[in-house]
């Protein structure tokens, strides 16, 4: 089934103009295993994720389908590989990865734009309502592996009720009522532009965030009309 790094890597071969016989020769492997890549037959490796991408100058994140930008790159060979050892090790699921430093690239622009505008119950409130969104994440994992959640201090039969729902729900609230209690002239002047070029990387993860929340949204709405 064909996936958006095996249609990616097909194009990529056919910009370049490269034969499939070249182009595997070129990445070290056989012709009928590029053939399963693009085709989505088979799924490859991070070691040859890596190398695609040094081959066709490309960011991972692109090369997955994560970013619309070719040379704004969030992740590196050296978040995906270690080479430290002779043999060299992959660091964990390359998709955990990419999800990372999106969400914590995008968090770390939320929080240095709500430190200039200096308001300290909006840096609270957005602090409360991304740590219970985590709260929840975790400890649903938490829950389905078996640990005994005495972890926690909140019951379970409170956390199924909702309490860490509305406590996010409150969160919310707390941080629009901190914004509109800002004056007009505190707020840092943002435009896509701007955030892309004060903040690269950062902002670049930022786009892509909300990139991918608007397709999702925008799909859900398609699907009801």
């Amino acid at each position: 089934m064909a996936t958006d790094f095996s249609r990616i890597l097909c194009l990529l071969r056919q910009e370049k103009g490269l034969s499939q016989r070249k182009t595997a020769a070129a990445l070290g492997i056989s012709q009928a295993l590029l053939s399963h890549y693009e085709n989505g037959i088979r799924e490859p490796g991070l070691a040859f994720v890596v190398k695609v991408c040094d081959f066709y100058h490309v960011s991972a994140d692109y090369l997955l389908g994560r970013t619309l930008s070719r040379d704004g790159a969030i992740i590196g060979a050296d978040d995906l590989y270690d080479s430290s050892e002779e043999k060299g090790s992959l660091r964990g699921s390359i998709l955990a990865t990419l999800q990372k430093k999106l969400v914590v690239n995008t968090a770390n622009l939320l929080f240095d734009l709500l430190g200039k505008l200096g308001s300290r119950d909006a840096i609270s409130a957005a602090g409360d309502y991304l740590s219970a969104a985590l709260y929840q994440l975790l400890r649903q994992l938490y829950r389905r592996s078996g640990a005994n959640e005495s972890f926690f201090a909140l019951s379970g039969a409170a956390f199924d009720a909702g309490a860490a729902d509305a406590d996010m729900a409150l969160s919310r609230v707390r941080y629009l009522q901190a914004l509109d209690n800002c004056p007009g002239d505190a707020f840092p002047p943002l435009s896509g532009e701007t955030l892309t070029a004060d903040y690269p990387g950062l902002g670049q993860s930022a786009a892509q965030v909300c990139h991918n929340t608007d397709e999702r949204a925008r799909g859900h709405l398609d699907a009801r009309s």
